[in-house]
C-alpha cells in the first residue's frame, strides 16, 4: 500500500536553532526551515525532519548514520570542528572508534543529546 510513498524519518530536539548551527555548520549538511521544523537534506534525495519537543528526550539509540571511506579520518575532521566522540565502556580506542567487530564506527551526539555516528562503508 504504501511502497511507492516518498516516506522520510525523523526525530525530535530541544533547540531548533542549535540543531540547525550543528548540523548545516558542523556537519555540513543542508538544512532548510519550514514551520518551525528543520530538514535535513542527505545524499540521494533522502531527508530527516528534526522536529521541536518542549518534553524532548534524547533516543537510546543511534538516529542517523553516516557512512564514510575512513572513519578514522572523518572522526580526526569531525574533532576539529568540535565534535566529541562518545566512548563507551567496550570501546578501547583513545578516539572513540569502534573496531574488530562489527563494522567500525564510531558515536557522538547532536546538542540535544540524540546519538549519530560515522561507520564505515
Amino acid at each position: 500500500m504504501l511502497g511507492g510513498s516518498a516516506a522520510f524519518h525523523g526525530f525530535s530536539v530541544d533547540d531548533v536553532d542549535a540543531a540547525r548551527a550543528f548540523y548545516g555548520d558542523v556537519l555540513g549538511l543542508e538544512v532548510t526551515e519550514e514551520n518551525g521544523m528543520l530538514f535535513l537534506h542527505l545524499a540521494q534525495g533522502t531527508r530527516t525532519l528534526v522536529y521541536p519537543k518542549p518534553d524532548h528526550v534524547p533516543a537510546t539509540y543511534t538516529v542517523l548514520n553516516f557512512p564514510v571511506a575512513d572513519v578514522e579520518a572523518a572522526v580526526d575532521a569531525l574533532v576539529e570542528r568540535g565534535v566529541t566522540f562518545e566512548h563507551y565502556p567496550h570501546v578501547e580506542d583513545p578516539k572513540g572508534i569502534q573496531r574488530g567487530w562489527g563494522p567500525t564506527i564510531a558515536w557522538f551526539s547532536d546538542p540535544a543529546g540524540n546519538v549519530l555516528s560515522v561507520i564505515e562503508e
